[in-house]
């Protein structure tokens, strides 16, 4: 189907239609992303529990890096979304390459930084020994993959605000592939162990920034960027970062919540930071047709509001929880109705049986909550697509830090639960930030100082 037409559908045509053919390919490529992590942690997994603890205690860090180039991302999906909406593509084509400027200017600075601190911070939250060895190599390794990550997002920004999301899941997919390929060569022909799992994800993070760059200057494409005579521009800066910097701090704040999340659970010991690692690689997968539609709307809504078509925009994220929700609700009951068979599936060193039973147990509570998450990525995508990030960095923040982590030492210093307590933790926080959401929502503030 020609852009033009998507961008038809996705402003005229039934929204159905539009959430399918933009969160369809999105989805998709969710999928693999996460069936990638899924091949990581099998693959680690079979070299033991210590290993596989320390990628799940440094991914918060990492994350908290990534935080930035996904802030940058949102704001490219929002503002290209509404200015090709208003039929301004000569602006969208300044702004997009602007971003891809910022990005990758950021990412090289991130990374340099992440490199020489790496080891103290993990230090801090309490690693040692071999957690703090294996997590260390394994995080300084794909930081190495940042400006290859940040560059990847913009165009993915690109892309999916045009109604284009079918050519950056093709190109994901084949980095999948190629990733699948050499996690085992690397890790076991090679006998690089953890190392080459990370080493696998920078190559195939690398192969896949390299074809982006070469479809956006030679593929069919609405937004052409380009770089002669570059120059940043400060208006466009300023207006872009009011939009990236709420939605980098609310991720970088999850994220720094998640580090403090992963020092509480690691005081239970490695077997419960192994078992929480691998049920979330797990949810993942169930949560991703949420996290395509919740995609798709940051587009639809954009474009719709752009246009000035505010009742559209709002129909469109009704009608993008009523199907979110309805996959959750199908997912929680696969996965409750399956987990025993699942953990064993993913844990495959048979000598931690104190991880897999851990994994059971907290496997069923999260799943109880499934459709609510997949709730919070609709009001995340709607708020996004009108560009107030300021609201999805609250729900990101308070998630974790007002609700998650006080619970958490409530249930550590006051009870004798157990690690059961954070598991208790995790579902109700996300009740609790839904119920946040609609509040945002009904109070319609949301809609003021659009873009455009």
């Amino acid at each position: 189907m020609k852009l033009e037409n998507k961008q038809d559908i996705i402003l005229n045509g039934s929204i159905y239609k539009a959430i399918f053919y933009l969160a369809a390919p999105i989805t998709f490529n969710n999928f693999i992303q996460t069936l990638y992590n899924l091949v990581d942690s099998f693959f680690i997994g079979k070299i033991g529990s210590v290993e596989f603890a320390a990628t799940t205690f440094v991914w918060p860090i990492n994350f908290l890096y990534i935080a930035i180039g996904m802030g940058i991302s949102v704001a490219a999906t929002a503002i290209i979304s509404q200015l090709l909406g208003a039929n301004e593509k000569h602006e969208a084509n300044t702004y997009a390459s602007q971003l891809i400027m910022l990005s990758l200017v950021s990412s090289i600075i991130l990374m340099l930084i992440g490199l020489l601190v790496s080891e103290l911070i993990i230090k801090a939250m309490g690693a040692d020994d071999k957690l703090l060895y294996f997590g260390t190599l394994y995080l300084r390794l794909t930081l190495l993959d940042l400006p290859f990550s940040f560059y990847f997002f913009v165009f993915n920004a690109i892309m999916n605000s045009q109604g284009n999301s079918i050519v950056p899941t093709i190109l994901s997919a084949i980095s999948a592939v190629i990733n699948c390929i050499l996690d085992p060569i690397l890790m076991f022909n090679f006998n690089m162990g953890v190392g080459g799992a990370a080493i696998a994800t920078v190559i195939s993070k690398v192969l896949l920034a390299i074809a982006g760059g070469i479809y956006l200057y030679k593929g069919k494409t609405i937004i052409k960027p380009c770089f002669k005579n570059f120059r940043f521009n400060k208006e466009i800066i300023i207006k872009s970062l009011k939009i990236a910097i709420p939605s980098s701090i609310g991720q970088a704040g999850s994220s720094i919540g998640f580090i403090v999340l992963n020092a509480f659970i690691v005081s239970y010991g490695t077997a419960t930071m192994a078992a929480y690692g691998m049920v979330n690689r797990i949810t993942a997968l169930i949560s991703q047709p949420a996290m395509g539609i919740s995609s798709a709307i940051v587009s639809i809504c954009g474009q719709n509001l752009g246009a000035k078509n505010y009742k559209r925009a709002i129909d469109s994220f009704k009608k993008s929880v009523i199907l979110s929700s309805t996959i959750g609700t199908i997912g929680c009951i696969f996965l409750i109705w399956q987990r025993v068979n699942i953990i064993n599936f993913f844990m495959q060193s048979k000598d931690d049986i104190e991880v897999i039973n851990q994994g059971i147990t907290y496997l069923l509570y999260v799943s109880i909550s499934t459709p609510l998450m997949c709730i919070f990525s609709s009001f995340q995508g709607l708020f996004q697509g009108a560009g107030q990030t300021k609201y999805a960095m609250s729900m990101e923040i308070s998630r974790l830090w007002f609700v998650r982590l006080p619970m958490i030492l409530f249930f550590k210093y006051f009870t004798n639960i157990g690690s059961i307590g954070i598991w208790i933790a995790m579902s109700f926080s996300n009740l609790v930030i839904c119920v946040y959401g609609y509040i945002l929502y009904k109070r319609g503030n949301w809609l003021n100082n659009l873009i455009r």
